[in-house]
Formats: C-alpha cells, sequence, structure tokens
C-alpha cells in the first residue's frame, strides 16, 4: 500500500499534520485537502487537542501548490473536477483562517500557491534559510487565489501588488520583514523547535519566539520606497507607465518581467487585490476568488500557461490578447461577476 499523502495524529496535546506528497513538492490535490479538513474538524471541538502543528515530509520543500495539471484538464472541459477541488481548498483555507486553536506551519523550502493557502492563516508561520516564497500565478494565466486577495493587499504598502503582479521569489529575510512568515529557524533548529512545540502546545508563539534567531537584512528593503511609488496605480497601464516614466535599471527590469506575464491576469489580479484590501470578511474573498478560479482556467491564457511552463517547459507562452489595451474592461467584469444561485462558494 502507498503512504498517504497526508498524515494526520494526535502526538501530546498537538494535532500533527504533515504534508506526505515530496516528489510533487507536496502539490495540493482534492484528498488531501479533504484529508487536512477532516482533521481539523475533529480536533477543533476536542478538549485534548491544544494546538495544530503543519508541517511536511523531506527537505524540498513545504508545498508548491495545487495540481495544476489537473486543474488544466479540468479547465479545457467543463471545469467541474477543478471547481470541486476549489470549493474544497477554499473552504479549507478558510476553516484554518476562522480556527479557534492556535495553528503553527513550518514553512522549510518552497511555499507558492496553495501552500501560501494553507500557511497564512496559521498563527504561526516559521521560515528557514531554505524557504522560497511566491504567488507566480500571474506567469501561467491565473491569479493568487487561496486568499491572495486577502493576504497581500495588506502587506505594507504596494508589496503585494508587486509580488502578486511579477511573481517574484522571496527568502526568508524578505518574508520575515514584510509579515509573510512571523520567525526564521534554521532548518537545523526545526528537530528541537518541534519537540517543544509538542511538548507544550498552549503558547507556540512564545514557544517559536526562543528558538527565532535573526534572518538577516532584507534585500527588498531598498525598494521599497519605489514599490510603494510605482505600484501604487489602480491600472495595470498606469504602473506600466510609472515603471517606464521612472527609468532606473530596477524599474526597468520590473516591466520586462510584467511584459512576459499574461495580461489578463494582471488585469484580473490588480481589481482582486484592489477588491480584496476593501473587504472586511475573509469569507468574502473566498467566494470572489471561487468565482474567478472556476472562469479563469477554462481561458485560453490558463491553458497555454500550463502548457509553456509545466507541459512543454518552453517557458515561451503565447497570450490572448496578447497586449493590456486588448484586454476589454468588460471581459474583466464577466470573470468577477456573481455565480447563478446556488452555484457561490460557501464556508463549511
Amino acid at each position: 500500500m502507498p503512504e498517504p499523502e497526508v498524515l494526520t495524529r494526535i502526538e501530546g496535546a498537538v494535532g500533527r499534520i504533515t504534508l506526505n506528497r515530496p516528489r510533487a513538492l507536496h502539490a495540493l490535490n482534492l484528498a488531501m485537502c479533504e484529508i487536512m479538513t477532516e482533521a481539523l474538524l475533529a480536533w477543533r471541538d476536542d478538549p485534548a487537542v491544544g494546538s495544530v502543528l503543519i508541517d511536511h515530509a523531506g527537505e524540498r520543500g513545504f508545498c508548491a501548490g495545487g495540481d495544476i495539471r489537473m486543474i488544466a484538464e479540468s479547465g479545457a472541459g467543463d471545469a467541474s473536477e477543478a471547481k470541486a477541488f476549489f470549493k474544497t481548498e477554499y473552504r479549507l483555507n478558510h476553516l484554518m483562517f476562522r480556527y479557534p486553536k492556535p495553528i503553527t506551519a513550518i514553512v522549510d523550502g518552497i511555499v507558492m500557491g496553495g501552500g501560501v493557502g494553507i500557511s497564512e492563516p496559521a498563527a504561526v508561520r516559521i521560515a528557514t534559510e531554505r524557504t522560497t516564497y511566491a504567488m507566480p500565478e500571474t506567469g501561467i494565466g491565473l491569479f493568487p487565489d487561496v486568499g491572495g486577495g486577502w493576504f497581500l493587499p495588506r502587506l505594507p504598502g504596494e508589496t503585494g501588488t508587486w509580488l502578486a503582479l511579477t511573481g517574484a521569489r522571496l527568502k526568508a529575510a524578505d518574508t520575515v520583514a514584510l509579515g509573510i512568515h512571523t520567525h526564521f529557524v534554521s532548518s537545523e533548529g526545526l528537530a528541537a523547535l518541534t519537540a517543544d512545540l509538542l511538548a507544550d502546545p498552549t503558547d507556540p508563539t512564545a514557544t517559536t519566539d526562543r528558538h527565532a534567531g535573526d534572518a538577516g537584512p532584507a534585500p527588498l528593503a531598498p525598494y521599497r520606497e519605489a514599490i510603494d511609488r510605482l505600484f501604487a496605480f489602480d491600472t495595470v497601464e498606469d504602473i506600466f507607465a510609472a515603471l517606464e516614466s521612472d527609468g532606473s535599471d530596477w524599474a526597468l527590469s520590473q516591466l520586462a518581467t510584467l511584459k512576459t506575464k499574461s495580461p489578463q491576469s494582471l488585469k484580473v489580479t490588480l481589481k482582486q487585490l484592489r477588491i480584496g484590501r476593501t473587504q472586511t470578511d475573509f469569507a468574502d474573498t473566498m467566494a470572489m476568488e471561487y468565482r474567478l478560479g472556476g472562469r479563469v482556467v477554462s481561458t485560453p491564457d490558463f491553458q497555454e500557461g500550463v502548457r509553456a511552463v509545466i507541459v512543454d517547459k518552453d517557458n515561451a507562452p503565447q497570450w490572448s490578447p496578447a497586449r493590456l489595451e486588448e484586454v476589454t474592461d468588460t471581459a474583466i467584469d464577466a470573470l468577477f461577476a456573481p455565480l447563478p444561485p446556488g452555484e457561490e462558494w460557501t464556508p463549511l
């Protein structure tokens, strides 16, 4: 029998979830989300469980995202399988966000997409020197879902906008400086930290504080002013114009990166973040992203992005529309429109 893709058990007074799909960098599928949801629901009202710990097997990464191939294949048809996955995944994200007991996530290695969705809701989010964080969805014709519309606009200044549009990758010094992760602990110190977390589930923040170290200077710091100034606009065209007008090497490199992304995805993402910034209920953000997800996976850009980046790996997507000005407001608004009665996303 193959090993389960998620291991769930109670150790001491800690409910422990270990992602166990290392060959796929623990990319999430429907069954994995269902297993985690079932465990969290069982532990929620169990007085024997004081807190929850999420970690992963192996050393390559925490979670690289969702099962993109399945989502693309489903989107090429009626998208029913993709929608079922999003519904369950987003319910898991919301369950974690509203969970009454503290959750600790040890984010050691790659954390992207769906991995962000199951770590950002945690009260304690631990990065290591191996951590690489990104929301790279605009590069495959998608958008930063799993709560990206909530978490990214709430990062300092316009750093969330910059991260979402460019798909930039950050290491621990930057993720801790921005508050994406709450603590830095070296990978060598994780075993001792885990032992202490399991020994005392009452206050994982205090326990992690005792183990945390300095992640070092944040490489992004010198560019924060430029990010806040150049990514503050409410249209992608204005951001492009500001970067071009600035003319610095850094600004022009950001512009060059943005020009490789799906024009449709850039516009969807910016609108998603601007709406998300104003929302006061995480559930509203998830409902918005569910509407988007079920529609965007059927668009030509998502199919082409997955082909170029994941299937053929030529990294030369041919976006359609190919230019920002060809992506109409009407087309974008249609992706955000409410779903028919009975089809909207709802929390558990």
